[in-house]
């Protein structure tokens, strides 16, 4: 969560507050319609609705909501969508990998479950 406040609240109380949230991505970048739709509703619900796909980070970009729907976001995205945030630090929060057998008919190694299992770990 990158938290982001306005210098002249008074003068602009629409961004007072404006955080921008990055959500991580599933291996490989792949997502089903539903998946997208429920993401888009849950950020409709706690914040702008404006979306950045894929930013500098990889990660799925919500931009702007206030600070009192951090948490109940957080908890929505966790629990009802078995979702983690995104970053940009030195943890694997954002993993990226190839497609592997998706896309490869000879592909030797399941790069999408070494991902997802060095995720985890």
């Amino acid at each position: 969560i990158i938290g982001r406040y306005c210098d002249q609240p008074q003068q602009f109380p629409g961004v007072a507050h404006f955080h921008t949230v990055r959500v991580n991505q599933p291996s490989s970048k792949y997502y089903t319609s539903d998946f997208l739709r429920s993401l888009c509703d849950l950020w409709e619900r706690h914040g702008s609705g404006l979306t950045n796909m894929h930013g500098s980070t990889g990660d799925i970009v919500f931009l702007g909501t206030t600070t009192d729907h951090l948490e109940p976001l957080f908890y929505d995205l966790t629990h009802e969508l078995n979702q983690d945030l995104g970053g940009s630090g030195s943890n694997l929060r954002t993993p990226e990998c190839c497609l592997g057998k998706s896309r490869c008919e000879y592909a030797c190694y399941n790069t999408q479950e070494a991902c997802h299992q060095m995720t985890n770990e």
